[in-house]
């Protein structure tokens, strides 16, 4: 058995903007992004190396957790497309017609359910696969029994692979985005800090706690080491609020889930996906299932 957690706000952004031919519903709706990711994972269920038997696609829905009461920089709905934030909800319908589980996060956020799912199921099965390329999802990875899975680089990290590429090993993941900060969640990180610097502090401390003060103790030293530490010192508090950022739960509640075989694939329910497939006007890709529930 593998466990398939795939991260479906990344899918559906990644299809609105895709070069792929722009579609709308019979209705006029834009629904581009749902079609392309409607692709994207009947590619990954008919994947015979993937060998997909256990799936649950997580979503924000909407933008917005409990980690926006905590900062106000967060990252929110702001700035989403009107088209492709429309489609949040519709999204959510075309995975289920696939068969597949389904979870629409609410206070915590699409990142927190896979992290829980890869806690909760990874001694399991065979395998967890999270179907993401965000780096804060690296925090998750365990050896070779849970890896992360760049879909569109065709690229597979295990706990090697996350150390080799970030520099620091998974637990200390937290700690890096909140020194060197991440754009796209909103976490702004300690001015001066970039990976390479931040990386080599935490390889050698592993912490942020246990980073000395005095930059001359250091037995890493990176560009600017007496800055960066004076930067550490005035704003200690600061990093520790961004790595709490970046730390994903691992007890987040996973909707219409209670067991592993609650998210087990038994194929596509051929008259729910047939009817969704009408509903869009994309009826050419009701030939692609290779396998029926029914």
């Amino acid at each position: 058995m593998r466990l398939h957690l795939v991260d479906g706000t990344y899918e559906l952004y990644r299809a609105h903007f895709s070069p792929r031919p722009s579609h709308a519903a019979p209705d006029g709706q834009d629904v581009k992004a749902t079609v392309g990711l409607m692709s994207s994972l009947l590619m990954l269920l008919h994947d015979a190396d993937e060998a997909v038997t256990h799936i649950a696609v997580a979503f924000d829905n909407p933008i917005r957790s409990f980690r926006n009461a905590l900062f106000d920089g967060y990252k929110s709905d702001e700035g989403v497309p009107p088209e492709l934030r429309a489609q949040f909800d519709l999204v959510e319908e075309a995975v289920a017609a696939l068969g597949v589980r389904v979870w629409s996060m609410k206070e915590h956020e699409a990142d927190d359910a896979l992290a829980t799912a890869a806690a909760k199921w990874a001694d399991a099965v065979e395998q967890v696969r999270i179907c993401t390329p965000d780096k804060d999802l690296g925090q998750c990875v365990r050896g070779q029994r849970v890896v992360q899975v760049d879909r569109r680089q065709e690229k597979v990290l295990d706990e090697d692979a996350v150390r080799a590429k970030l520099g620091v090993p998974p637990a200390s993941v937290p700690d890096l985005l909140g020194l060197m900060g991440d754009v796209a969640d909103g976490i702004p990180g300690l001015k001066g800090f970039g990976e390479k610097g931040a990386a080599s502090l935490l390889s050698a401390y592993g912490k942020l706690e246990a980073i000395p003060d005095d930059a001359s103790t250091w037995t890493a030293r990176p560009r600017g080491a007496d800055k960066l530490a004076a930067t550490l010192r005035e704003h200690r508090e600061d990093v520790l609020l961004y790595r709490r950022l970046a730390t994903l739960v691992t007890d987040a509640p996973l909707p219409g889930t209670k067991t592993l075989e609650d998210v087990a694939w038994r194929g596509v329910p051929r008259a729910t996906f047939e009817s969704f497939c009408d509903r869009l006007d994309v009826t050419t890709m009701k030939r692609r299932p290779k396998r029926w529930a029914d």
